[in-house]
């Protein structure tokens, strides 16, 4: 690499999220991830603006997974960059930008059986078609290994980081190592307060090659992200911070395998918990949050371990 880059965080709200984006100050400048279907035009362009760029300046459009607040504005920052960006996202999590269904589908197969809510398919419904500015296919699939060119001896490498979902990744600049993995370093959960993944063996595998090999100059999370008192980790993380982050999250995913593997050796039971049939996890933990409140984390992450537990 030939030049420092600067790093320019992009935050767009969103209910109980803050949701963000950055921008790779690049001669063939990137976004590293979309927000929802208003991000682009209300957060983006005018932020791009106080920096002295254009959004049409955008050549790179890099996803690191597939949730509806990563790729929801990808449609509509494409459009606004008169179609000239690349759009760039895993394999695995392709479908989830080329149909809004996929991401019903997601929550029918998970997360429905747990909440029983009997409007949950229709609300899951609206909100995708609220969210998701269009579907889009993907300039360029990746599966971890690739390298970016985006100009002036700038490049960015492609790290798979599956566990939050399967085609998470991680982008790296060259050479400042500065990280940018969206969700899947998630240390206690967001607004939710419990770590959300769907593969449990491949978060802590991905987690443990973020921090014995990747070593982050600086990460860059989705989400403020919160320590195991409820404090926000931000999302600009320096080297110290971000092998405490990564710690912190493996020690925590410790906690709930522990607990999800004496409910699940114990069977699992039904009840009027709101918690069920995963209560005494939420007990063992002292998980007090409301696990109905969408994305509901707390039924992603323990069915992955139920998944895990049946072999299944």
């Amino acid at each position: 690499m030939t030049q420092d880059v600067k790093i320019h965080p992009l935050e767009s709200p969103w209910g109980r999220f803050g949701l963000y984006s950055f921008f790779i100050d690049a001669p063939e400048p990137a976004i590293v991830d979309t927000g929802i279907s208003s991000s682009p035009a209300d957060g983006m362009v005018p932020a791009l603006e106080a920096l002295g760029r254009s959004i049409r300046d955008v050549r790179w459009i890099l996803l690191t997974h597939g949730h509806i607040d990563h790729l929801g504005g990808a449609r509509a920052l494409w459009e606004l960059t008169g179609r000239r960006a690349q759009v760039v996202i895993h394999e695995a999590d392709a479908p989830l930008l080329r149909s809004r269904d996929r991401h019903l589908d997601q929550y029918v197969d998970v997360r429905q059986q747990y909440l029983k809510d009997p409007e949950g398919v229709a609300e899951q419904t609206k909100t995708a078609r609220a969210v998701i500015s269009g579907e889009l296919e993907p300039t360029m699939l990746v599966r971890g290994g690739e390298r970016l060119s985006l100009g002036g001896g700038v490049s960015v490498s492609v790290h798979p980081v599956p566990g939050h979902t399967a085609g998470s990744v991680a982008y790296v600049v060259d050479g400042q190592n500065d990280v940018f993995v969206g969700d899947a370093v998630q240390v206690h959960g967001a607004a939710n307060g419990f770590p959300g993944y769907e593969d449990p063996a491949a978060y802590r595998a991905s987690l443990r090659y973020l921090l014995d090999q990747v070593r982050p100059g600086h990460l860059y999370l989705g989400h403020p992200y919160r320590r195991s008192d409820g404090e926000p980790f931000g999302v600009e993380l320096d080297a110290g911070q971000a092998r405490e982050a990564l710690q912190e999250s493996l020690d925590i995913e410790a906690r709930i395998a522990g607990a999800a593997a004496r409910c699940l050796q114990d069977g699992l039971r039904e009840t009027d918990s709101v918690y069920s049939p995963f209560e005494p996890v939420a007990r063992e933990l002292g998980y007090t949050g409301n696990p109905t409140l969408e994305p509901s984390p707390f039924f992603t992450t323990l069915d992955g371990y139920r998944r895990l537990h049946s072999g299944s």
